[in-house]
């Protein structure tokens, strides 16, 4: 690891979680759980970012290292929807071993619990009583690295055949995706072995069979827009992973707007200290205006 990108990674993991204002479950599941960071003293419903946070789907990362940038986009004034999904953690009867703590992800419960935060999430806006704060028609879906991933593809799900369990027959109100460095394009990652084979964790033994399912490159053009925020040095998942996702989106004929940060890696885009973390706003403040 480059001693910058250390540095880095130890500046993101040195802050203290955020307690949210409210929390409310989406499902029965433990996991199944949003966290809400509203804004202070709002003049009217906020932009409502429902941002979800990396970790290679991995168990050991989880929400709560996200919390000091959902805070921070609520002090620039969003309401911020932050959701736990289930991660690789083996349960009985699951698809990994027992034992297995650190596997990626799960199939298909990752995707069912992205997809159920989606479609349930303005409806615990309207029963938590946060209407008044969080505007459900001013939508964006953001996310860091797998985080960036599950926007990515939960704004695409009527671009899956109509026989999957997420189909959507039109796709999703949003006003756009703001995915920092994603795992945007599957095949790239697995190519890359971005986060030590990740994506080969997630899809498990049947990958061929599920890949086309799960890789939001290959689901566009989606109609829905889309910015990419990458780190020019991030060597966690390489910019050559948004690149292939935004020749996908050439070719489709939906190019997202990229924007390349300079000798900027993984983390500072989502450290509420940095300058990054700041672009990283305004990209969503951009499509909310």
């Amino acid at each position: 690891m480059r001693p910058d990108a250390a540095a880095e990674e130890a500046s993101l993991f040195g802050h203290a979680p955020v307690a949210p204002d409210t929390t409310a479950a989406y499902g029965e599941h433990p996991d199944q759980v949003v966290d809400f960071h509203l804004p202070r003293d709002p003049s009217g419903p906020a932009p409502l970012v429902v941002l979800f946070h990396g970790g290679a789907w991995r168990a050991p990362y989880d929400r709560h290292h996200l919390s000091p940038f959902a805070a921070h986009l609520a002090e620039r004034g969003f309401a911020v929807a932050l959701p736990e999904y289930r991660r690789g953690a083996a349960e009985p009867g699951g698809e990994h071993p027992p034992g297995a703590k650190h596997l990626a992800g799960r199939w298909p419960e990752t995707f069912d619990d992205i997809a159920a935060v989606v479609d349930r999430v303005p409806r615990l806006v309207r029963a938590s009583g946060l209407g008044g704060v969080a505007d459900v028609d001013r939508v964006v879906l953001a996310g860091h690295s797998a985080g960036g991933h599950a926007a990515l593809w939960a704004a695409a799900r009527h671009r899956l055949p109509p026989h999957t369990r997420w189909h959507l027959a039109a796709p999703p109100r949003l006003r756009g995706v703001v995915a920092l460095a994603p795992i945007a394009d599957l095949r790239a990652a697995r190519a890359l072995r971005v986060c030590s084979d990740a994506v080969d964790e997630l899809l498990g033994d049947r990958l061929a069979a599920r890949l086309p399912f799960a890789d939001p490159a290959g689901l566009l053009p989606t109609g829905v827009p889309t910015v990419l925020v990458q780190g020019g040095t991030d060597v966690d998942v390489p910019p050559q992973v948004a690149d292939s996702f935004a020749a996908a989106g050439a070719v489709a004929g939906q190019p997202p707007r990229v924007v390349r940060i300079a000798a900027v890696g993984h983390f500072p885009l989502i450290d509420p200290v940095t300058a990054a973390a700041r672009t990283v706003a305004d990209e969503i403040a951009r499509l909310t205006a």
